[in-house]
């Protein structure tokens, strides 16, 4: 089943024994990559672009339980998934207010999605960005929507994961507590090996190669 305006191109991404990654209209530059969780309450949606043949994928991790947002701008199809699967759009503390926007039955969240392993942690929550990332105790999965990511204006060319161009100057510190063996992004596809490794490359260098960065997609959009 799909949505009005569901994708027919997608690519799945990031298949382990808990889950699985897609992204729909691989070709754009955004990469907008969605995934799906595997939890002892079911399947968990998280951050979804619909697609033709979707339901297929998360019927392969149980019966649909919930979808959550973790960053305000990336609502996209939650409502229309939720309603079709008749379960709630959950929606962590750190993006208060995100609710009036989503037509679809809305749950607040705050330390941990119901019923499964995966905790809630703010990232940021200011007027012009909320966002919040899942962390899966039972196999250290990482997931974070936006702060960092793999898609090309991410990375300067020794990066395997980047902080996000705006964060540059302030990265996402927080995620220096945790120790991911896998670390799955909104943008761009997943890091399956040394995920700890990348997300400490990518925080410790973040200042530092913000102008190599920058002067890359600056020539990027100029050749482009």
């Amino acid at each position: 089943m799909k949505g009005d305006g569901a994708a027919t191109d997608w690519l799945e991404t990031n298949r382990w024994d808990r889950g699985a990654s897609w992204i729909a209209y691989p070709d754009e530059t955004m990469q907008r990559a969605s995934h799906v969780l595997g939890t002892e309450a079911g399947a968990i949606v998280v951050d979804p672009v619909d697609a033709e043949g979707i339901d297929d994928l998360f019927a392969e991790f149980g019966e649909v339980a919930g979808v959550i947002v973790l960053l305000d701008r990336h609502k996209r199809d939650s409502a229309a998934i939720a309603r079709r699967h008749d379960a709630p759009v959950y929606v962590p503390e750190a993006l208060a207010g995100v609710e009036d926007d989503i037509d679809a039955a809305t749950e607040r969240v705050h330390r941990q999605i119901p019923g499964t392993d995966y905790g809630v942690h703010k990232l940021t929550s200011n007027p012009v960005w909320k966002e919040a990332a899942l962390y899966g105790d039972a196999d250290d999965t990482l997931v974070v929507p936006e702060a960092v990511g793999t898609a090309e204006y991410f990375l300067t060319a020794t990066e395997r994961l980047g902080v996000h161009p705006m964060l540059r100057l302030v990265p996402p510190t927080k995620l220096d507590r945790l120790d991911p063996e896998r670390l799955l992004v909104g943008h761009g596809h997943g890091i399956m090996d040394d995920a700890s490794g990348a997300l400490a490359d990518a925080l410790r260098g973040s200042r530092g190669r913000m102008p190599g960065l920058y002067v890359k997609n600056l020539k990027s959009l100029v050749t482009g």
